[in-house]
């Protein structure tokens, strides 16, 4: 779940590093001690390539001088709370107290290395643990078949690396204790402008909902397959009642105002996260543990056909010999429609799965040396690709065209499907508490603060305003889960929609405008001056313009491509989920805001 705010970013130290002592706000959008309204794009560069130098001295001089690392060492950090510096430096930012002074500026340039203590180990544990996890890959193998399946998950996963990339160099020639980076949207402020920076801001907040959406239609999906029972032998809850039940939970839990509470439950929802994949395709079970050679719950039980039958409808009944597929999948067998339509949702979960590029803003913003980062792209992309290949292709060997989404709602021995599910309730709980709190904090801010004018969040009147949209959050993404209640499909949207444009639509625009307007810099007539903060510009519009894309055409022109490949997805995305929800609709497979369980 591409979210802004990642729950291990909180179980990195204990706490949300924007969050105040008293907990008033989690998030500040005053970010810099001096208004950035005027700041051209090359007092960003000047003011970010001193940073880096510092920064660059400053890690010689860390790694000399640091202690030797000890488990218990290690453990302690995770769970220690936040530095006074990283407080002192949110106070700053949310009362407007920062002046443009030597001592102000000493200052703030301390407080905001205060906010930069992990390395790239912790950068990658981040990543690692903040995509959107494996759950959906198997089902999108059945839509594609073996090999389009792994071409598909290869390419993707070296476009998002790359992505990644891409965030990564924009951040350290963007970023500075001057002005530091805290978000996505900052990069595009800084490239477009404040328009380009707000619709950023706007597209993140839809993403919340739609994810808030998402993690209800989830976890309603398998408290109504608990209550079932084994072969619906439960007299079971009524499905719109499940939602229910999920969303009054998530958001009491999201109530809590200290979000370093929250720092152990993230830790617990990383492991349990793992955990949940090892024991669906590596686990020995079944009856003959711990002795067996198929490993795992799919290799010893049938497919879930209920849920099966109940998403897509009866035409998936049991009684045919489970195939899978080399090529794609002919029509019959695949699930998510028929030929194109097909295909393209099975692209769609592949897509969902590598949508996490947008959080890695806020990783850098907590590193002490971010030019490390690439090690840290390296090293978890190989984890999660690997994982996500391997996990896809041996749920579909075994489950082949009635593999489902999610992967542990698909195991049909009640036992393990009860504790797979107890297990994602915990972890849903968990992301939803904190995507809650956090996610209606960023909300506020970034659009209703900033756009609509709203008193700010931390005064009376804010707190007033605040506690209106905080159930209103949650309403949303509950008639979300209620009115399009069929989970894999709803899954490739968000993956069109969110996944594609913050991975590899965003990202491919950053780096042809950056590029471009950089690369129209004249350097020896255009310098910028830091004593008066101004740059005399030869010229502008259009001739500034193709005069830096026509510097480096062929880098430019593939990012152009990029950026139009990316349009073309999400379109194609778009309209095969879109298809296959009327399809279902019009079938009467799926109703909306009905009892009857689609699992």
């Amino acid at each position: 779940m591409a979210l802004p705010a990642p729950a291990s970013a909180l179980a990195l130290d204990g706490g949300d590093p924007r969050a105040d002592p008293k907990d008033t706000v989690a998030f500040s959008h005053t970010e810099t001690p001096v208004d950035t309204q005027n700041v051209t794009l090359e007092e960003y560069l000047h003011y970010a390539s001193i940073t880096r130098a510092e920064e660059k001295v400053a890690n010689e001089e860390y790694r000399a001088n640091k202690s030797p690392r000890t488990w218990h060492k290690t453990a302690r950090e995770r769970f220690s709370k936040p530095s006074s510096g990283r407080r002192d430096l949110h106070n700053n930012a949310v009362l407007g107290q920062a002046q443009v002074d030597g001592d102000m500026e000493a200052e703030w340039k301390h407080a905001s290395r205060a906010v930069r203590t992990a390395g790239w180990g912790s950068a990658f544990y981040l990543i690692a643990t903040d995509v959107l996890g494996p759950s959906q890959t198997p089902w999108s193998f059945s839509q594609l078949g073996y090999g389009p399946g792994f071409a598909l998950y290869t390419v993707f996963g070296i476009l998002s690396g790359y992505s990644g990339l891409i965030l990564w160099r924009l951040f350290i020639q963007l970023d500075s204790d001057r002005y530091p980076m805290r978000n996505l949207a900052d990069i595009f402020y800084r490239i477009f402008g404040p328009g380009m920076k707000h619709f950023v801001n706007v597209a993140q907040a839809i993403q919340l909902i739609a994810v808030l959406g998402f993690l209800i239609l989830l976890n309603g999906q398998g408290i109504s397959q608990m209550a079932y029972g084994p072969d619906g032998s439960y007299p079971g809850i009524c499905f719109v009642a499940c939602l229910v039940i999920f969303t009054v939970a998530g958001f009491f839990i999201s109530q809590v105002r200290s979000l370093q509470k929250f720092s152990w439950l993230a830790n617990i929802g990383v492991f349990i996260n793992l955990l949940t994949v090892f024991i669906v395709y590596t686990l020995c079970c079944a009856d003959h543990w711990p002795l067996t050679n198929r490993m795992g719950v799919a290799a010893n039980y049938a497919p879930n056909y209920n849920a099966v039958m109940a998403t897509f409808g009866p035409q998936w009944k049991p009684g045919g010999p489970i195939v899978t597929f080399a090529g794609t999948p002919p029509d019959g067998f695949a699930t998510g429609g028929t030929g194109f339509v097909a295909t393209v949702n099975g692209v769609n979960q592949a897509l969902l799965c590598y949508g996490g590029a947008a959080l890695f803003v806020f990783f850098l913003a907590e590193m002490r040396h971010p030019m490390d980062f690439w090690k840290s792209i390296l090293c978890a992309q190989i984890l999660i690709y690997v994982t996500y290949v391997v996990f896809g292709m041996v749920v579909y060997h075994y489950h082949g065209q009635f593999t489902y989404a999610p992967a542990v709602q698909g195991v049909s021995d009640y036992r393990w499907q009860t504790a797979l599910n107890v297990m994602n309730l915990v972890m849903g709980l968990i992301a939803c508490g904190l995507f809650g709190n956090i996610g209606v904090k960023i909300v506020y801010i970034e659009v209703f603060e900033r756009l609509l004018h709203f008193p700010p969040i931390h005064t009376p009147r804010g707190r007033v305003w605040w506690a209106i949209l905080s159930p209103a959050y949650w309403i949303l993404g509950f008639v979300l889960a209620g009115a399009i209640p069929q989970f894999p499909l709803v899954s490739g949207l968000i993956g069109a929609i969110f996944g594609v444009g913050f991975t590899y639509i965003l990202p491919a625009w950053a780096a042809l405008g950056f590029r471009v307007r950089r690369d129209a810099m004249l350097e020896g007539s255009e310098r910028f001056d830091p004593n008066t903060g101004a740059v005399n510009y030869v010229d502008t519009g259009v001739r500034r313009l193709v005069r830096g894309f026509m510097k480096r055409p062929v880098v430019n022109l593939a990012h152009l491509v990029y950026f139009l490949g990316g349009l073309v997805i999400c379109g194609l995305g778009c309209y095969a989920a879109i298809i296959q929800l009327m399809g279902a609709f019009a079938s009467g497979v799926a109703t909306s805001f009905t009892c009857d369980s689609p699992v």
